[in-house]
């Protein structure tokens, strides 16, 4: 049976620095993934809610909004009620929060009068504490509104015609060149069936997590699967090309 590395110098060098090329093109699929969709949920960090938005959608109201419709707490004024709830219901949240034009009546100066006392780190409310409000990144977290709309199922066809086509051919290159290596066994076959179920899940996610949010995970797991088996496979691919051959004894 062939093997790789019964290849001449040049032919596995050559071999080798395409190997390299994919590595960059699954950082840089990496890399596109995270900066085109980590604030797709309108919050910092590539998260499952990012993933949901792209694929389902999210549609979700401002926890500090919904306390305060709650009438929580019962002892803010109502006026003071009013002026949040119209902060947190406009356009320019962040811009707002500590506006000193408004004074005493700038969401900042409101909330510390009237939520910091239970809403702190040090607060021996439990609960409260567990939902700190005294700084912008708490409130931040607390405060967004979030109306995501999904990818249109036109770019969602698009996009599955052209990963699915593209890397299932990668795939398969790169498994004839992992099974013309020395490296045999179960260990092997395991790796293709995983680099396979991989492929099979992430996609296959993209569509299931258009119903059901939940399958955003399975997006997740399948396309961890994919990139960690293929990164494998050029590992091995390369150290075929390069460790040294047995001689048998004679």
């Amino acid at each position: 049976m062939f093997q790789l590395r019964s290849l001449g110098f040049s032919a596995r060098l050559g071999i080798t620095l395409l190997c390299f090329v994919f590595v960059m093109g699954f950082a840089a699929s990496a890399g596109h993934l995270f900066y085109h969709d980590h604030k797709r949920d309108e919050r910092p960090g590539l998260t499952v809610d990012d993933v949901e938005g792209v694929y389902h959608g999210i549609r979700s109201r401002a926890p500090l909004l919904v306390a305060l419709e709650a009438n929580h707490p019962e002892t803010l004024p109502a006026e003071d009620r009013q002026r949040l709830i119209s902060w947190l219901t406009g356009t320019k949240v962040t811009q707002e929060y500590d506006n000193l034009d408004l004074g005493e009546n700038a969401p900042a100066e409101i909330i510390t009068r009237n939520c910091i006392s239970c809403h702190s780190r040090s607060s021996t409310d439990e609960v409260a504490k567990k939902l700190p409000l005294e700084f912008l990144d708490d409130i931040r977290a607390v405060s967004v509104s979030r109306d995501i709309q999904p990818n249109s199922i036109e770019i969602v066809t698009a996009s599955t015609h052209t990963h699915a086509l593209s890397l299932a051919t990668l795939s398969i290159a790169l498994i004839f060149l992992l099974v013309c290596t020395r490296f045999k066994g179960g260990a092997i076959g395991m790796i293709i069936f995983v680099n396979g179920f991989g492929l099979l899940a992430d996609i296959a996610g993209w569509w299931l997590t258009r119903s059901n949010p939940d399958f955003a995970k399975l997006i997740i797991a399948g396309g961890a699967c994919y990139f960690i088996s293929s990164l494998l496979m050029l590992l091995l691919i390369m150290m075929d090309l390069w460790m040294p051959v047995k001689t048998k004894k004679s």
